[in-house]
């Protein structure tokens, strides 16, 4: 698993999906706490012309062609969706957020050569800090970091 997130951060350019008008949706708490850390991520809602200042994308779709990664911050049934759009867009590097995952989202994945993360929070590897540095330490304290 450690192979495919550190693959999964090697990437320049992220978009995550599951950015919200509620300002309490994590989705909200992963752009936010990316962008302070200097990540490049475009922000993706079907409802939102613009997000936090920048400008959000409809659908994986209508994202730059220079996007690499994609973290899906959504329930299932749109993960999927999400997924699928980006498979035909080129993107192969996806981490999705707990409780995005199914078993038809993993074997879509599977079949379709998808680096994909689940069952994780992008915030305990993505430089961490405060709340999720606590988190990915108690995680390899337990056993439950991925090596």
């Amino acid at each position: 698993m450690r192979e495919k997130i550190n693959q999964f951060l090697s990437c320049k350019k992220f978009a995550i999906a599951g950015v919200s008008r509620q300002k309490n949706k994590f989705g909200n708490v992963i752009y936010r706490t990316l962008k302070k850390k200097d990540y490049d991520i475009a922000p993706v809602n079907p409802y939102l012309d613009e997000f936090e200042g920048d400008k959000c994308y409809r659908s994986v779709r209508d994202l730059p062609g220079d996007i690499e990664a994609i973290i899906i911050s959504a329930n299932p049934v749109v993960s999927l969706a999400v997924l699928t759009e980006a498979r035909e867009k080129g993107i192969q590097n996806v981490f999705l957020q707990q409780g995005a995952h199914s078993d038809k989202i993993l074997n879509y994945a599977r079949d379709n050569g998808v680096n994909i993360i689940y069952k994780q929070c992008i915030l305990m590897f993505a430089n961490p800090g405060g709340i999720h540095k606590l988190h990915a330490s108690l995680a390899k304290l337990f056993g439950f970091y991925p090596n």
